[in-house]
């Protein structure tokens, strides 16, 4: 297929997300290892603590040799989502935890408690992370194992029609 021949890719999405995934079938990643990674991806995406998915995305990839690049792009993807699920996650987390104010999280509570008892911020904030944890935790592992089962599949249906496509048009006589 010539460079004029090939339509030009449209949207955000596509050029940012589809393409470069389409590019790891291409340079031979295996479609579990992508599915993986993709699956990993999107758990780490969503660890309600700020700052810890580059790290533990890369960590992981490096790891298990998978795709660091594709690992984070997908984890970031996610980044409005985590932002967004972080204080119920900090909520239900700090309820999961007890303590004599877990129903009283909010954004003006945290606030409060920063500006006028720091150490019942921490007290409070340091059980809210660390439940906030066990609950990404226990719902990362289907979340994974569902996104892993339903990729494969997926993937492999993608590089079979990669393959079909790259591979040269065979003439009788040649």
């Amino acid at each position: 297929m010539s460079a004029e021949a090939t339509p030009p890719v449209a949207g955000f999405f596509r050029r940012r997300v589809v393409e470069p995934l389409l590019g790891q079938l291409r340079q031979g990643l295996a479609p579990e290892q992508l599915a993986l990674t993709v699956a990993l991806g999107t758990s780490f995406g969503l660890v309600p603590v700020l700052g810890l998915t580059t790290l533990l995305a890369t960590a992981v990839a490096v790891w298990l040799r998978l795709n660091v690049a594709t690992m984070l792009l997908v984890s970031h993807l996610l980044s409005p989502l985590q932002v967004l699920l972080l204080l119920p996650l900090m909520r239900f987390g700090a309820g999961l935890l007890g303590g004599p104010s877990a129903g009283k999280l909010t954004l003006e509570r945290i606030k409060y408690l920063f500006s006028h008892d720091l150490a019942g911020a921490f007290q409070l904030f340091w059980r809210a992370e660390l439940g906030a944890l066990l609950l990404w935790v226990a719902g990362s592992v289907p979340v994974v194992l569902l996104l892993y089962w339903v990729l494969r599949p997926v993937f492999r249906r993608v590089a079979a029609r990669q393959q079909l496509v790259e591979q040269p048009e065979v003439r009788p006589g040649q």
